[in-house]
């Protein structure tokens, strides 16, 4: 199989059951931001000695959860295949990798500006990406039918990253940068 097909050239490709949208159609933006969301999680995860290895761990199943959501938006409910749905513990399991992780870290009561180390910035533009991804399914759910799972799953992974961020500057030694109030 070849990479390259020739048949998005001018500017449509194909949705999971055969309807050719535009490259800039909403599910394209919901699940391109996805795909941009994984390949942040992926620079995260680049250097695993710079992370807990719960973190590593986690996020490496959050790339397969993305994949799967992305799969799920591209699919139109006529198609003939259906993927499955987001498994319902999905959620749940990311809080609890929330609560695991942020107990590794010291108790904060400040705004903290993205930072630090490297690994920790990287999990930051993450967690920014994750939101952007969260407001774009917000709007394709005006027009497509999205389960609140998914809605549940993005929302809980840019708070997972949040702390993936706080866990890389702790574990590295580097110390949070705080908000400083200006006005």
């Amino acid at each position: 199989m070849k990479v390259y097909t020739r048949g998005g050239d001018k500017g449509r490709t194909s949705l999971v059951g055969g309807s050719r949208v535009p490259k800039n159609h909403p599910r394209l933006e919901a699940y391109g931001t996805l795909d941009e969301l994984n390949s942040w999680l992926g620079l995260v995860i680049s250097e695993p000695d710079r992370l807990p290895q719960l973190a590593v761990d986690t996020l490496l199943g959050v790339q397969n959860r993305l994949f799967d959501i992305g799969t799920i938006l591209a699919t139109e409910p006529e198609s003939k295949w259906q993927p499955e749905p987001l498994p319902a513990d999905s959620v749940t399991m990311l809080e609890q990798a929330i609560d695991e992780l942020d107990s590794t870290v010291p108790p904060h009561n400040r705004f903290i500006l993205p930072g630090g180390c490297p690994a920790a910035a990287r999990a930051q533009v993450a967690r920014t990406v994750a939101r952007r991804a969260e407001r774009l399914l917000i709007s394709l759910g005006d027009s497509i039918e999205i389960a609140p799972e998914i809605y549940a799953y993005i929302n809980r992974l840019s708070d997972y990253l949040f702390v993936v961020g706080r866990a890389a500057n702790y574990f590295n030694g580097r110390d949070e940068i705080f908000w400083e109030k200006s006005c």
